[in-house]
């Protein structure tokens, strides 16, 4: 039996489990749902939540083997993905040398006060997110601009 086949018995079982989920769900109605779930109840919809897990699980587990099995057979792939992993990671040393967080007391998260290093790490999310952004802005505009000239 190949992937193929087994991906589809996989697809099928899961989606008959899915819909027989769904069928439950709709059967027992929004009120008992609501009551269920301010008493801390979620019995009614943990089965279609563990389906969508699974599901997800399984979207993620694929993506990741492909493309980790299409990096190592197309090695220019594989080289072009190291630069831009190495040019993004260029940019997250250069925002956090750039962000301080010698201002974190004044922060709070729940009542406590935030830490420097936290103030730190977001203060270079920060600043790497406006980095990024403006360099997917300027090469729009260049390609943009590029594009008309010829």
């Amino acid at each position: 039996m190949n992937l193929y086949k087994i991906l589809k018995i996989v697809a099928a079982v899961l989606s008959l489990l899915g819909i027989i989920f769904l069928v439950m769900i709709i059967s027992k109605g929004d009120e008992a749902i609501k009551s269920a779930a301010i008493d801390g109840d979620t019995a009614i919809i943990d089965p279609m939540a563990w389906v969508t897990y699974i599901i997800f699980a399984l979207t993620i587990a694929f993506v990741v083997f492909f493309v980790v099995k299409n990096l190592f057979t197309n090695t220019s792939s594989l080289k072009s993905t190291l630069i831009g992993i190495g040019a993004f990671l260029v940019v997250l040393i250069i925002s956090y040398a750039l962000s301080n967080g010698s201002d974190a007391s004044k922060y709070m998260y729940d009542g406590l006060p935030a830490t420097e290093t936290a103030s730190h790490m977001v203060g270079a999310g920060l600043i790497s997110f406006y980095i990024l952004m403006a360099a997917a802005a300027a090469s729009m505009l260049f390609f943009g601009i590029k594009k008309i000239g010829k």
